[in-house]
């Protein structure tokens, strides 16, 4: 029995950990800053540090947590300031990847990209904000694989999966301001331009979803994190 303990934790003890944390960091469960206490960990998933650690590893790897100078991991927090720098590059990625599956998409990649497409719509109708981002990257990722550059599949889907988080309180957004979820219009619009093999239109889509996942997340930290409290008049202070 402690051999088969032993050879679960070796190979996928690890994943379940990795599986959960992950969960709970991109559904903003576990806050940003948050300590990540390897022993803490170990007692919650009744394992040893090991399958721990490796799980923070991966998690590290795909930037979701944090390794401090003290040797402490905490989840990684959300850079409100590079903010901007993160839209260009996304942007960037979301175009150039776009405009590939529209040049080269075969009939099978229309297949799979309109398939994520329903995946996501039923994703929406649960209202579960980590579904509809795991669904909105699977939809993504299906494009980039279309455009059959596996170099800039990666690099986007590295960035699609940092911005999950953000994505999450763009959904909160969204549902608050019943803007209804064009996300799924625009999903439409980009098929239907690869699809259609329209090179242009599919960019120019893929500039626009970009634009509005900005110009959403800008407008919910302006409406969470300021204030219309008055403020007292700089001579009654005197």
């Amino acid at each position: 029995m402690e051999e088969q303990e032993s050879r679960r934790i070796r190979g996928t003890g690890w994943k379940s950990v990795y599986d959960t944390l992950r969960a709970e960091i991109l559904g903003l469960r576990l806050q940003p800053g948050q300590l990540l206490d390897e022993t803490t960990l170990a007692e919650r998933f009744d394992m040893s540090r090991s399958p721990v650690r490796e799980a923070l590893i991966r998690l590290a790897g795909e930037g979701l947590v944090v390794t401090l100078s003290n040797r402490s991991t905490i989840v990684a927090p959300i850079e409100i300031g590079t903010f901007p720098k993160y839209v260009e590059a996304l942007d960037i990625a979301q175009r150039m990847n776009t405009r590939l599956a529209a040049t080269l998409r075969t009939d099978a990649d229309l297949k799979i990209i309109a398939k994520r497409q329903k995946e996501f719509e039923a994703a929406v109708k649960t209202g579960v904000h980590l579904s509809m981002s795991e669904a909105n990257k699977r939809f993504h990722m299906a494009i980039a694989d279309a455009g059959k550059n596996p170099f800039l599949a990666s690099f986007y889907e590295r960035l699609l999966g940092q911005g999950q988080r953000m994505l999450h309180l763009h959904f909160e957004y969204l549902e608050r301001t019943h803007e209804g979820y064009l996300l799924t219009d625009e999903h439409n619009l980009m098929l239907e331009a690869i699809r259609n093999r329209d090179v242009e239109r599919a960019d120019e889509l893929a500039h626009a979803h970009t634009r509005q996942f900005q110009d959403n997340f800008i407008n919910f930290m302006r409406e969470n994190y300021t204030t219309e409290a008055p403020l007292m008049p700089l001579n009654a202070a005197e």
